[in-house]
C-alpha cells in the first residue's frame, strides 16, 4: 500500500488500458482487478467498453481500486486514470489514448521504438513514460500480448503482490490450457523485468492531460434538415495501422506465380493488379503489390499462398507506408 497516497480524492486508484479487439485487454483488466482483490484484501472492479467485440476495434479496460475499508459503488468509464496501459502503439492515431491523465500519471506502451519518439508520437513531453517490448516477448514465449503488459504493469503498480498475480494465471489457465501456465508466468515476468521507464520533470504548474469525452455529431439539434445525411461514408482516407495487431503480409514478386488466390481471400481488398502480357504475348494480370492502408493484418493472404510469396511480419513504423503500393480509382 505504499504508493496508495495517490489515489484520487474519493479514494480510488485508476488505470485504464488502451487496446484493440484480439489483444486480451479485457481479461488482462480482470485478472489485475483479481489479483488486487484477492492477493492484497483490496476492493477493486474491472470492467471493459468495446464495440462490435471484432478484432482490430478499439477496446478500453477500466480498473479501480480501493482500501478495504471503502466500498466501490461507481462502475463509470474511468476518466482520470493515474496509469495508463496502450497495448498497440498506433492507436494514438486515432483514440486519445492519454486523455485525463492526472499529473504524476504513468502511461505504459507497448513498443520497441525510442522513448523520443513515442513521446513525440502521442505529444507527451513530460512524465512518466514506460516502455515494454510485449508484442516481441509474446511472439518469443508463443503466448499473448496481456500477459506481458501485467507484467509490466505489476512493475509501475507496486503496492500490488506480484505473486499473487502469479496465482492468478495459474488459476486462468490450469483447467482449460494447463499447458499455457508455464508460458504465461515466463512471460508475466518477463514483462515486469524488461519494462524500462524514463522520466522527465514536468513544469510546476503542469496541469492533468484535459478529457475529451466524444460526443455524436449528429443528434437533434445539430442534424439536417429532414435528417438527411450529407457525408456519405467512406474509406478513401481509412488508416486500418491502429487496429492491426502488429503483423502485416510481406510480399516477395520475385516468387509469386500470381495465381489471386491472396486476393480471393483478402476481405478488404488490399492486392493491386497491372493488366500485362506474359511471355506468349497473353494478356494477364499480374500483381503489382499490396495497398497496407485498407490491410487490417489478418494474414489470411499467407494461408491460402501456395508458394510462399506471403509472410507474416512483424509491422515496424513506417513499414506500410514505405511499401505501400496504392490503388489507382478512376
Amino acid at each position: 500500500m505504499s504508493k496508495w497516497t495517490k489515489s484520487n480524492q474519493p479514494g480510488f486508484f485508476e488505470i485504464r488500458l488502451e487496446s484493440i479487439g484480439g489483444l486480451g485487454a479485457n481479461l488482462a483488466g480482470k485478472m489485475l482487478a483479481e489479483s488486487g482483490v484477492l492477493g492484497l484484501g483490496l476492493n477493486g472492479a474491472g470492467f471493459s467498453s468495446y464495440g462490435s467485440e471484432k478484432k482490430g476495434s478499439p477496446v478500453k479496460s477500466f480498473i479501480r481500486f480501493c482500501g478495504p475499508d471503502m466500498e466501490i459503488r461507481d462502475h463509470s468509464p474511468i476518466e482520470q486514470p493515474d496509469v495508463i496501459g496502450v497495448f498497440h502503439e498506433a492507436l494514438h492515431t486515432t483514440v486519445q489514448v492519454l486523455s485525463g491523465l492526472k499529473p504524476g500519471g504513468v502511461v505504459l506502451v507497448n513498443s520497441t521504438r525510442s522513448f523520443e519518439e513515442i513521446r513525440s508520437d502521442l505529444n507527451y513531453p513530460h512524465g512518466t513514460l514506460a516502455m515494454v517490448d510485449a508484442l516481441g516477448i509474446a511472439l518469443e514465449e508463443r503466448t499473448r500480448v496481456n500477459t506481458s503488459m501485467l507484467g509490466a504493469l505489476f512493475r509501475i503498480c507496486d503496492f500490488l503482490d506480484r505473486d499473487s498475480m502469479r496465482d492468478v494465471i495459474r488459476r486462468t489457465f490450469e483447467k482449460k490450457y494447463p499447458q499455457l501456465v508455464e508460458p504465461n508466468l515466463r512471460t508475466f515476468d518477463r514483462g515486469y523485468d524488461e519494462v524500462q521507464f524514463e522520466t522527465v520533470e514536468s513544469p510546476a504548474e503542469a496541469a492533468a492531460v484535459s478529457f475529451l469525452r466524444q460526443q455524436p455529431q449528429l443528434g437533434y439539434e445539430t442534424q439536417e434538415l429532414g435528417g438527411i445525411i450529407r457525408t456519405q461514408g467512406n474509406s478513401l482516407l481509412k488508416d486500418l495501422s491502429g487496429s492491426r495487431q502488429g503483423y502485416v503480409p510481406e510480399l516477395n514478386l520475385e516468387s509469386c506465380i500470381h495465381c489471386a488466390n491472396c486476393d480471393a481471400a483478402c476481405p478488404d481488398l488490399c492486392f493491386v493488379w497491372e493488366s500485362a502480357e506474359d511471355k506468349c504475348g497473353r494478356r494477364q494480370m499480374f500483381l503489382q503489390g499490396i495497398d497496407y492502408q485498407y490491410c487490417k493484418g489478418c494474414l489470411k493472404c499467407v494461408e491460402v499462398c501456395p508458394t510462399g510469396s506471403l509472410a507474416p511480419l512483424r509491422e515496424e513504423a513506417g513499414y506500410a507506408d514505405s511499401n505501400r503500393v496504392a490503388h489507382v480509382f478512376n
